[in-house]
């Protein structure tokens, strides 16, 4: 994590960066809403499928496979060309993802080497599956096009977040996301599905720590719907370091959860009008 915060907790500090209380209370707001709807009392598991769902359609659509909800729903085969084997990897990572979370409390790292070879089965004759990427290996990540870091480079960050995730600390939730999302992002640790890798962990976070405890705010829908080149313009802000570009990233990172949350309303409502 590329940032001048204090070494003490990074992550609060990027907390108190100007704005980003704003995001965080902006978000919090959002999520109590949507849990405060009454479809949630008597249909939260059928808002969280179809958050699931959507949010796998989403971070297929960030990393190049941009398909209709309905051919999400009606496929089945996933594994012939590449655009079916990013949405299938996507649908396999939201589901993987819930399942994980005690384990990522204690050790982070094992749970992206999960991610990672959850989003690749098929290709578990590849012994790069399910590891960080060693010096001299190639990432294929082409909707990514920042510089990629040097493996050495990559094990020590990935050594560096675990260990801010472990200790904890008073860091929001969605500040821990956010840099989570971006980190990896900016690491590209695997040889490939690294942005759906990220936005997976971004999803554990978001579960884990309380904030969206029945993952029925998929912020994958928020960056898919913000579009690709806000995207990556916010990202390079994380990139960049600097406490401004730190807290864009943060902020959109924020607008994607109230976007994922506008978007399980949308479904609650349906639900309550017997239209879904």
């Amino acid at each position: 994590m590329s940032t001048n915060a204090s070494a003490a907790d990074p992550l609060a500090a990027l907390g108190a960066l100007p704005g980003v209380a704003d995001s965080v209370d902006s978000v919090r707001k959002a999520v109590d809403r949507v849990y405060g709807h009454r479809v949630m009392r008597r249909r939260s598991n059928e808002i969280t499928s179809e958050a699931a769902l959507r949010g796998a359609r989403a971070s297929a659509a960030l990393s190049g496979a941009d398909w209709a909800l309905e051919e999400v729903r009606r496929r089945t085969d996933f594994g012939v060309e590449p655009e079916a084997r990013t949405v299938g990897a996507a649908l396999r990572l939201t589901s993987e993802a819930g399942q994980l979370l005690s384990i990522w409390r204690q050790s982070p790292l094992r749970v992206l080497a999960r991610l990672h070879l959850v989003a690749a089965s098929g290709s578990r004759e590849d012994e790069t599956v399910g590891r960080p990427r060693l010096a001299g290996e190639g990432v294929d990540e082409p909707l990514i096009e920042a510089p990629l870091p040097e493996a050495k480079e990559v094990a020590g960050r990935l050594d560096g977040l675990s260990e801010l995730i472990i200790a904890g600390g008073s860091a929001p939730a969605l500040v821990t996301a956010a840099v989570v999302h971006g980190e990896l992002l900016a690491l590209r640790p695997f040889g490939s599905y690294n942005g759906l890798v990220a936005r997976a962990a971004e999803r554990i976070v978001l579960i884990g720590s309380g904030l969206d405890p029945k993952s029925i705010c998929p912020a994958e829908v928020g960056h898919a719907e913000q579009g690709r080149a806000a995207y990556v313009a916010a990202f390079e802000g994380y990139l960049s370091g600097t406490p401004d570009g730190m807290a864009a990233w943060i902020a959109h990172c924020g607008r994607a959860v109230e976007l994922g949350v506008r978007e399980s309303t949308a479904v609650c409502e349906a639900l309550q009008r017997g239209a879904a």
